[in-house]
Parts: C-alpha cells; structure tokens; sequence
C-alpha cells in the first residue's frame, strides 16, 4: 500500500521525466494541468518568460457556480478545458504542448483535454 506522500513523490518524478521534453515557448505555449482530490486546474504558460498568458479552474466562482458544487468529475474537467481554450484563443494563443503533470492520461486529464481540443486549441 502506498503512502501519500509515495505517490505524490512517484508523481512528481514522473512530471519531472515529461518536463524533460516538454517545454512551451512563445509559437507553442504549454498547456499545464494539475488535478487534485476536489478540484483541477489548467494553465497556459510561456516558459521562456515564466508567465502564465490563459488560465482556468474549478476554484473561480464563475464555473464553481455553474458545477453546481460537483468540481472533481469529467464534466467539471471538461467546462475547465474549454475555458482555458477560449481564454488562450482571446489571449492569440492557438497551439500549445500538452503538459500532463505526471497524471495518467486517463479520466479527467483526458475530459480537460479533449474539452481543449473541441474548442479549438491544438495540441
């Protein structure tokens, strides 16, 4: 059986193993996801200057309130995956590297993601 902080330390070096290869720069910003037990969160961010230009959550009020409190399902993934993407698309960002945090790519990583894709963000 795994303790909590076994598996946030497998996490962690499964992130720094993507982070290797993976890194946004001003044409492709990368589109960063962190998942926790209630809530997610994804951001667009340009490494090459550390900001962070898009990002969305289930912690805003704005789609807090329209979750109807359910904030750690697909669903819940996928409102925060098409906020992001309209927000990155206002922002003049239309293709970004998919940065998974050391997160399957499985459930709601892949709701977040696929919401993305539909709104017009390419990965």
């Amino acid at each position: 059986m795994y303790t909590k902080h076994d598996r946030r330390a497998a996490r962690d070096k499964r992130h720094r193993r993507v982070r290797k290869r993976v890194e946004g720069v001003v044409a492709r910003p990368r589109l960063a996801v962190f998942r926790s037990l209630h809530h997610i969160t994804a951001q667009v961010i340009d490494d090459t200057q550390g900001r962070t230009l898009a990002s969305a959550s289930t912690v805003e009020g704005e789609l807090k309130g329209s979750l109807k409190g359910a904030t750690a399902n697909a669903t819940a993934a996928s409102a925060v995956g098409r906020a992001v993407a309209e927000r990155a698309i206002a922002a003049g960002v239309k293709t970004v590297v998919f940065d998974r945090g050391g997160y399957l790519y499985h459930g709601r990583v892949k709701a977040l993601a696929d919401a993305a894709r539909a709104a017009g963000l390419e990965f």
